[in-house]
């Protein structure tokens, strides 16, 4: 009798197995019951059902009007309002140890990245487009920052429980005149005062494939010098040529326009502040601009959570205590960036505050009238712009300039998201599943956008108690005797 190698036969028949099934199984969700705001503008849908294939919604539309695949999960929203994940398009993240309540290059990590996606996604944030970012560079002098790649790899990594991050790189401004405030970001951009500098950077920079290039026009009160005309229109040609967007940071009206001429595409915050008024001549530049198809997508980030938060003053406002600011900082630190703030401002700066926004405000609505677009960008990542929470109250600056909540949700989400090119920002077939589950309708007033129930972001749900667990636990840490500083 013939003997059969039977090890040799049973590999086969196990490689030929799982070769047949090597496709991987869809993974098939219905969500139903829930008010859904699909991001659009549309009018809400009552008792919907949406259908989640892995990561991407395939239908949507009222409850019994779909056909559900057989063996789908169901998940129950009933009494639930659904909303699309929130984009943030001005980040500043990643320097910032959020339990240590400090900021440095040091702490640039990809796991400190991470913790502050994490920490948007908890919030409901789906995607963030972050500025100012650490990475090696060009020092135009023949050398280099080495300063790692770390934003160049996470923007390539699906993080489980995160938010998307996507880099603008580090910026360009006049030397010294970039960022402020904490002196760990304040040497991040490129350093240019020439037309020629200007190019040679932005030859550098554009190795990046950053979503744009940001400039900073701004003189920080006649204390520093600032990019001028001919050095912005040298980066702004540069960068059109090799199709990157440019969105600048300024302040005075007479920027604005000469800006708004040279064809700048974005603006992160109101092109027109410090006490400047948007006139009749600006307005005019705008309209040409989008008639001639010159450029015409024109957007803006108002950044109104701190405006917005700072004509509080005088008061203990509600969301001090809101338990969704309190699961990502502990209770001192909120006092510290805010609640004593807020306490100590006289009268004074407290007309001060609501003066600025009410100009603020003024000035981006006469804007928006003219066709500049209101994007959602908090600023988020730096000292006192809570990661994550600051959107909500961007959110409410944004209904407090003269947005309906239905205008501020579509800011947020579907032009956000054409603004920072990704497939999300709407509950639509064929978009990614990033959304929310809220327990009150934002329609009804926008801060119920911080009543979070759930998140998901691609199809898979956030795990949002265990996230706020690890939170509160480095909290205790840091706040420990025995704590190391």
């Amino acid at each position: 009798m013939r003997r059969v190698k039977w090890l040799p036969f049973l590999s086969t028949v196990l490689l030929l197995l799982a070769g047949c099934s090597s496709k991987p199984t869809a993974i098939v969700t219905v969500f139903e019951g829930a008010r859904l705001i699909p991001g659009d503008g549309s009018a809400p849908i009552e008792n919907s059902t949406f259908v989640v294939e892995n990561n991407q919604f395939i239908q949507v539309g009222r409850q019994g009007s779909l056909q559900i695949p057989s063996g789908a999960a169901r998940v129950d929203l009933t009494g639930k309002t659904v909303m699309p994940a929130i984009i943030d398009l001005h980040g500043h993240i990643g320097y910032q140890n959020i339990p240590e309540g400090t900021m440095s290059k040091e702490t640039y990590t990809r796991d400190n990245l991470i913790d502050h996606l994490e920490r948007l996604a908890y919030n409901g944030v789906g995607t963030v487009v972050s500025i100012a970012d650490l990475v090696d560079r060009s020092d135009l002098h023949g050398g280099r920052t080495h300063w790692g790649d770390v934003p160049l790899r996470v923007r390539d990594e699906i993080v489980p429980g995160a938010a998307i991050f996507k880099t603008a790189g580090p910026g360009m401004a006049w030397p010294g005149a970039g960022p402020q405030g904490h002196p760990s970001r304040s040497d991040v951009p490129y350093f240019v005062s020439t037309p020629e500098e200007a190019r040679a950077a932005v030859d550098d920079y554009v190795k990046m494939k950053p979503e744009f290039i940001k400039i900073w026009v701004d003189d920080r009160g006649g204390t520093k010098p600032k990019l001028t005309p001919p050095v912005y229109r040298a980066i702004i040609d540069e960068a059109h040529k090799n199709n990157v967007p440019v969105a600048a940071h300024n302040v005075w009206l007479s920027d604005a326009k000469e800006l708004m001429r040279a064809g700048v595409e974005g603006w992160l915050h109101v092109p027109v502040r410090g006490g400047d008024e948007v006139d009749d001549e600006l307005l005019a530049i705008v309209k040409e601009r989008i008639a001639k198809n010159d450029r015409p997508k024109i957007w803006m980030t108002p950044a109104f959570a701190e405006p917005w938060m700072s004509t509080h003053g005088g008061q203990h406002p509600a969301w001090l205590d809101d338990p969704l600011l309190r699961a990502n900082y502990s209770p001192q630190q909120i006092d510290q960036y805010w609640g004593d703030p807020l306490k100590k401002m006289k009268p004074a700066d407290i007309e001060r505050a609501r003066r600025t926004f009410d100009l603020l405000s003024r000035n981006a609505m006469k804007l928006r009238a003219a066709g500049v677009r209101v994007v959602t960008g908090t600023d988020t990542g730096q000292t006192r712009f809570f990661v994550g929470y600051s959107s909500h109250m961007d959110l409410e600056g944004l209904v407090a300039m003269g947005l309906t909540p239905a205008e501020a949700i579509l800011a947020a989400t579907r032009d956000a998201a054409d603004i920072a090119k990704v497939n999300a920002g709407l509950v639509a077939p064929g978009k990614t599943a990033d959304f929310i589950v809220l327990d009150a309708n934002p329609l009804d007033s926008i801060s119920n956008t911080r009543r979070i129930s759930k998140v998901y972001l691609r199809g898979q749900e956030v795990p949002r108690e265990a996230l706020k667990a690890k939170w509160q636990a480095q909290f205790r840490t840091a706040q420990s005797p025995t704590s190391s500083r």
